[in-house]
């Protein structure tokens, strides 16, 4: 394999497959879980000396075609002809993998390439599948990646009852600053202490390290999810998600562009942009969505430019910008009312940010510098918590 500086835990078992000799193995990955040479976590893995039995693929699929919520059918991997089961389909069962799936499987080998964001759904799919595979005492081996943000910053609260959910599972901030290896080991300290759990980690990261300084190729771990950039805005810009607004699917820039048919792009631009917020400015645009919300119809709407990716917190501009919206349109301004990820009783704000408090805040009832403190507080409390299950060392 190539030498690069990092080398993830894929890397390592496709190097030294002893974990799955002779045993009867799955695979839980998806078309951007590929070695440093570009190669398919499963295609890599299925001819180590064990019998890989069957794929399981997350939301989008296992070639990560589908879009958001879009549910996915069971289906064979051509090149291998292995059955794929799907864990994302067409209610909040499928989200677990059934016992017959696990029952004649030794071992399962994770490799989900996640962005570091409670709300994005992979580390949530492991988590259920965790859960499974105790009950089944089928052993789970995570095969560990960088975070591509980061693995310091953290911002957000704590998933309140209630606010439970797909894009809430986990209980994290909404930007945590952990590995998938290392959210495995918080899962099975917390959750699951009878899981036989292995994580295999990457060698040579550090947690100051954004994924372009890896040295690893960046594939697009889901179709609205196509550069850095977009991972490092999502964990605010989701929130435009829970709206009428569109984020930007349906354009080459998803989720950096935010609009409506009926929104003054240079009015929102001069509010957001007066606040000074760290790391980020907007500028007024117009976009027409090729598909999702506003189809074919010309938005008026603004771009997010990072201009400091370590200074940026998202979830706050994420937040102050819904707010910014319904004071500029509070007539037009509304939110989600389809089910979101399987919940419809909820509002989706609740879910992707774990309580009904930024929604008081995004609607005026509220002032916002309580609710950030307190998420600070709950970050605060969150690193201590999170020493033990470090993998990879904080800076001083």
């Amino acid at each position: 394999m190539a030498d690069f500086p990092v080398r993830t835990g894929l890397d390592a078992l496709a190097a030294d497959p002893a974990l799955l000799a002779r045993r009867r193995f799955g695979v839980l990955a998806n078309q951007a879980a590929v070695t440093s040479d570009l190669v398919p976590a499963w295609q890599a893995l299925a001819h180590c000396g064990g019998t890989l039995v069957r794929l399981f693929a997350p939301e989008h699929g296992l070639w990560g075609t589908a879009q958001d919520m879009e549910a996915v059918a069971a289906d064979r991997e051509a090149a291998l002809g292995v059955p794929v089961v799907s864990l994302y389909g067409e209610d909040v069962a499928s989200l677990r993998p059934r016992r017959d799936d696990l029952a004649d499987l030794e071992a399962v080998v994770v490799d989900l390439p996640d962005i570091g964001c409670r709300t994005y759904t992979f580390a949530a799919t492991m988590a259920h599948l965790m859960a499974a595979c105790e009950e089944a005492g089928t052993e789970v081996i995570v095969c560990d990646r960088p975070n591509p943000v980061g693995g310091g910053a953290l911002e957000g609260g704590a998933v309140e009852p209630g606010c439970r959910s797909f894009v809430s599972e986990l209980p994290v901030p909404v930007r945590h600053g952990l590995t998938l290896g290392e959210l495995a080991l918080l899962l099975r300290a917390s959750r699951h202490p009878t899981l036989t759990l292995t994580v295999l980690p990457c060698e040579g990261w550090r947690r100051d390290r954004w994924w372009e300084e890896t040295g690893l190729p960046w594939v697009a771990p889901s179709p609205n999810m196509p550069t850095l950039t977009t991972a490092a805005i999502y964990p605010g810009a989701c929130l435009v998600e829970a709206t009428n607004l569109s984020e930007g699917r349906g354009t080459t820039r998803p989720f950096q562009l935010v609009g409506a048919p009926w929104l003054d792009g240079p009015a929102l631009a001069a509010r957001l942009n007066a606040f000074a917020l760290p790391g980020v400015r907007f500028r007024a645009t117009v976009f027409r969505p090729q598909f999702h919300k506003f189809s074919g119809q010309t938005c008026g709407g603004v771009e997010w430019h990072v201009t400091d990716r370590t200074a940026l917190r998202p979830l706050e501009v994420g937040l102050r910008l819904l707010a910014e919206v319904r004071a500029l349109h509070p007539d037009s301004f509304a939110w989600r009312s389809e089910p979101y990820e399987f919940v419809a009783d909820v509002p989706a704000i609740d879910l992707l940010t774990g309580s009904p408090r930024a929604r008081a805040v995004v609607q005026g009832r509220a002032p916002v510098g309580p609710l950030l403190a307190e998420w600070d507080a709950f970050c605060a409390r969150f690193r201590a918590e999170r020493r033990s299950f470090l993998l990879y060392p904080e800076e001083p």
